[in-house]
């Protein structure tokens, strides 16, 4: 039960920390062979394939500590509980989004699969480049869901309200300090 609770907590930290460091890495190297009159023909290609799935998985990240964009000017006319009630249901759009996501993508990925089609320098198929989105939304989806989750208990009374992100209580903490 810890290890689910560990993964739960960092799956999107680790996979984001070894895409980045792979992309950073391989970009280095590639540009240290450029200087010394030598290239490496897959090292692109690498480096992009990394930020793609760097890409959709930081979407999950994002859904996790309630960082992505979005228009507040409703939110600030609201009282909490429509506060509550609108970012329940952008959520529920959101995951019908994710959703829909997950499920085309993994049909195109599964095309790709089947169809045999590799990248031109690395040669890996094409369809595993492709789940980066099917897989990136589905963490988002369980991210979602998880959020929706809590928001629901505090609609219901069972937890206290509290609609602030990560960055606004660190922002309290840092404000109480001074």
């Amino acid at each position: 039960m810890r290890l689910l609770k560990t993964i739960d907590q960092r799956i999107e930290e680790a996979l984001l920390v070894l895409f980045s460091s792979v992309m950073v890495s391989v970009i280095f190297l590639q540009v240290v062979m450029r200087l010394s009159g030598n290239s490496l023909s897959w090292s692109e290609e690498l480096g992009r394939y990394c930020f793609i799935w760097l890409v959709y998985v930081g979407i999950s990240y994002g859904v996790k500590k309630q960082r992505h964009l979005k228009v507040d000017v409703m939110l600030l006319l609201l009282k909490d509980r429509g506060k509550l009630i609108l970012s329940i249901i952008s959520n529920l759009l959101f995951l019908t989004f994710a959703i829909l996501v997950v499920r085309y993508g993994t049909s195109i990925s599964l095309q790709l699969l089947s169809f045999g089609q590799q990248s031109p320098a690395l040669h890996i198929p094409m369809g595993l480049v492709y789940l980066a989105a099917p897989i990136g939304l589905g963490l988002t989806a369980i991210r979602l869901l998880q959020n929706i989750y809590k928001q629901i208990r505090m609609l219901i009374g069972k937890d206290e309200i509290n609609l602030k992100n990560d960055r606004e209580e660190m922002q309290d903490v840092k404000g109480g300090d001074e």
